[in-house]
């Protein structure tokens, strides 16, 4: 079943800010370096929020270790993932910050082998509970959803377990967006650039707070049409805007809950995983300190000139969520997989 948008509640931080290590704990960290594996190109969305996580998560750490971010792009995160699951050391020293795909990929795409169980692994937290959106360029073809129900247009996007790849099959599946799907884009900064260049004329899967920091004026100047917002809540600054939900759109029951299952990973947006084998002390330790980090007005303020949202999740929530949508009855899963695939 789908789960709620999270809410950011005063209890939650109250509680996050009342956890500490013990000394021997902090003891370990002391001198020590943190790598924090970024499971995308630099310069986008993902890039973005890891890098304003690292500047502020060593100090809210007992010990204040240096943390260090290592880009690691391939298979929608996944590699990252792999990486941390298989390779990096266990001694609460690695994470990674991975798109939802990653997450969600193990569960739609049977097709090929798991690079790792995303039920395994241990959530530390998330920054944000988001929402994407489709995106052209004014002046183009398709100046709204409607547009794209008409005539076909060329939509970017990167491989499967991402968002720009599978949103894209998602409302051409279950919208009837007449959407021609071009892959192999590296990342949203460079489908962006294709969008200026007039080799496509959108891209859908957006992250709405990454299209603010990466393309800030392209809504000062007017530039872009926000076609379509996608969340299992309306977003209240893109409702104010016009922009109707995907919901509006969304064929029949049966596609309703399709897209509902593949938009739910929405909840835990900008997720940081550990290894699985991570010692429980360890990981109370970065989980707390991702609390504060996530709370901290020196963060905050950091995220807000960076125009990137902050809607926290706890990473033992995030955990519980990822479980629960795997325990997704298989007949929806189904549905869903081929949904977000080519014909």
């Amino acid at each position: 079943m789908p789960v709620p948008r999270p809410r950011l509640c005063a209890l939650y931080l109250a509680l996050a800010a009342s956890l500490t290590a013990t000394p021997s704990l902090a003891q370990s960290y002391a001198g020590k370096t943190i790598e924090l594996i970024v499971g995308a190109p630099p310069g986008g969305g993902y890039d973005i929020y890891a890098r304003v996580v690292a500047r502020h998560l060593g100090r809210n750490i007992p010990g204040e270790p240096t943390i260090v971010v290592k880009n690691m792009p391939g298979a929608g995160s996944a590699k990252a993932a792999q990486y941390v699951s298989t390779i990096a050391p266990k001694d609460g020293t690695s994470i990674a910050g991975i798109m939802p795909g990653a997450i969600m990929g193990p569960l739609l795409d049977d097709r090929t082998a798991p690079l790792f169980d995303p039920t395994k692994v241990r959530y530390v937290g998330t920054a944000n509970s988001g929402t994407r959106v489709c995106v052209t360029m004014k002046g183009g073809k398709i100046s709204k959803f409607e547009d794209a129900q008409k005539v076909k247009a060329k939509f970017g996007g990167s491989a499967p377990n991402d968002s720009t790849f599978e949103y894209g099959y998602l409302h051409k599946h279950t919208s009837g967006a007449l959407f021609d799907i071009v892959p192999g884009y590296r990342g949203t900064a460079e489908m962006a650039l294709a969008m200026e260049r007039g080799e496509i004329d959108g891209l859908c899967g957006w992250d709405w707070s990454s299209f603010k920091s990466q393309k800030p004026d392209w809504l000062r100047d007017n530039k872009a049409n926000v076609l379509l917002q996608v969340s299992l809540d309306p977003h209240p600054e893109l409702t104010k805007m016009g922009v109707p939900s995907v919901f509006q759109f969304v064929k029949n029951d049966d596609d309703r809950k399709v897209v509902e299952l593949i938009i739910s990973q929405t909840v835990f947006h900008r997720s940081y995983i550990a290894p699985p084998d991570t010692p429980q002390a360890l990981l109370d330790v970065l989980r707390a300190a991702f609390d504060r980090t996530v709370a901290d007005a020196a963060f905050l303020a950091d995220a807000a000139k960076l125009s990137v949202d902050i809607e926290p999740l706890s990473g033992a929530k995030v955990q519980e969520v990822v479980g629960k949508l795997y325990a997704t009855p298989p007949a929806i899963v189904d549905r869903a997989r081929k949904a977000i695939r080519p014909d």
